[in-house]
């Protein structure tokens, strides 16, 4: 094929005509070209049927030929579902948007498709077609988070009963920032529906570094505490870093050591503990039966906390993974998006991706929180993602809102890398009794 691929190959596409009258036949009949695209052809016993899909720009059309089946008659019976075969059957390679489609112009009722035993119409065949007027599943990040912290209140009563261990988390807030001292009240709030014994330590804004690493060095000692978590960001006078590193890693359970970025990011390696937002959009896919493995990925940002181990996950996930950062240009960000099947946004730009800029049936993890003015809220402001939402969801297959997205994974991961540390902590010490 060279090197030019399989987007400069000719693909000659040519009707059969199975159903005389139908729109599709009539269309490719008068249309009868070469066109220059991807061409995906798939053997399965059932009647004959030309199915049509957006590519990432809408002018480049993707063909599924299904093979004919030889009847004995002139009358083209249709097969049985299990001579068609379960994809054919459950119409599983087809797109799942509703409504009417037009074919060239003309309406294509969906009465039409379960006549020719299609659970779903195709896309339009008109360049620049929109999937409907279906809009994007929502992944509920709120529900999700929900399920997992349940999930982990049961392991840590069964972990009390059966050990007589409570995990521990120590949370240090220094100064006063009204963020920080947010999420910190959060995280507390969730340890205790959880079950999880939560420590605490406030500074002033003014402490030293000294001050606060021996803070740190005495959770470290502490065998109730199987968890230590630094409130980011920290004041200008103290090094963030020396911080982290401080931490003991088998007691990081936000992940930032360098160690276990180190070791995410290497293959054949397991890191002792995930940052818990990059943790939260895998367990987000995951639990939205997002298949990961071969398709192309787009990450948005390049930061310790997000960017990087969420590319990394996504890597080690048989993903193919871009990543966009501030010196992407414009252009180069949109050619990227629109290949992509699995977007995660975390550029801290509100609504930077635009809908149009993604690929068509792609799923949209948005890690964005961001303020914008908004005189019809009672505050003065709303909170939006990284994404144009109302564009995307359009678009996309799947997506998460903001907020209720990614959020609610991250405060529920940090309670999974807790129990999971206490865990250890457990095997440990079963180990050297035996």
């Amino acid at each position: 094929m060279g090197s030019q691929g399989i987007l400069a190959t000719p693909v000659t596409i040519t009707a059969q005509s199975t159903f005389p009258q139908s729109p599709i036949s009539r269309c490719l009949r008068r249309h009868h070209a070469t066109y220059c695209g991807h061409m995906h052809v798939v053997s399965r016993a059932g009647p004959p049927f030309i199915g049509f899909s957006r590519t990432l720009s809408s002018k480049v059309l993707a063909y599924r030929q299904h093979q004919r089946v030889a009847t004995s008659s002139s009358h083209h019976s249709r097969s049985s579902d299990a001579q068609r075969g379960p994809d054919i059957a459950s119409n599983a390679c087809l797109p799942t948007w509703g409504g009417t489609h037009s074919i060239r112009g003309r309406p294509v009722p969906n009465w039409w498709y379960a006549r020719v035993g299609l659970k779903y119409p195709p896309l339009s065949l008109q360049s620049g077609a929109s999937p409907g007027d279906q809009e994007a599943v929502l992944i509920d990040g709120k529900s999700i988070a929900g399920q997992v912290r349940e999930e982990i209140r049961a392991d840590v009563a069964a972990m009390q009963v059966k050990f007589g261990v409570v995990p521990g988390l120590a949370v240090v807030l220094v100064g006063s920032r009204a963020d920080s001292a947010t999420y910190v009240r959060s995280k507390k709030k969730a340890c205790a529906e959880a079950g999880i014994i939560s420590y605490g330590t406030e500074l002033p804004e003014d402490v030293s570094e000294e001050e606060l690493l021996n803070v740190v060095a005495g959770y470290n000692a502490d065998p109730r505490v199987h968890g230590i978590l630094v409130q980011l960001p920290l004041p200008k006078h103290i090094d963030e870093e020396r911080i982290l590193e401080a931490i003991s890693m088998e007691k990081d359970v936000d992940g930032f050591h360098p160690r276990n970025i180190g070791e995410l990011v290497m293959r054949n390696r397991e890191p002792t503990f995930v940052p818990c937002t990059p943790k939260g959009c895998i367990e987000l896919l995951d639990r939205s039966n997002v298949v990961i493995s071969g398709k192309r990925a787009a990450v948005l940002g390049r930061s310790n906390i997000v960017g990087i181990p969420a590319a990394a996950l996504l890597q080690n996930r048989d993903a193919t993974v871009t990543v966009l950062h501030s010196r992407t240009t414009t252009e180069v960000a949109k050619a990227v998006l629109a290949e992509a099947d699995i977007v995660v946004a975390g550029a801290g730009i509100p609504e930077f991706v635009k809908g149009e800029w993604l690929k068509p049936g792609c799923v949209v993890i948005d890690v964005g929180i961001n303020s914008v003015p908004d005189e019809s809220k009672k505050r003065g402001y709303r909170l939006v993602g990284d994404v144009d939402f109302d564009g995307a969801r359009k678009v996309a297959s799947k997506i998460t809102p903001v907020p209720g997205g990614v959020g609610p994974m991250t405060i529920a991961m940090l309670l999974k890398n807790t129990l999971d540390s206490a865990t250890r902590s457990v095997n440990q010490v079963g180990d050297r009794n035996v």
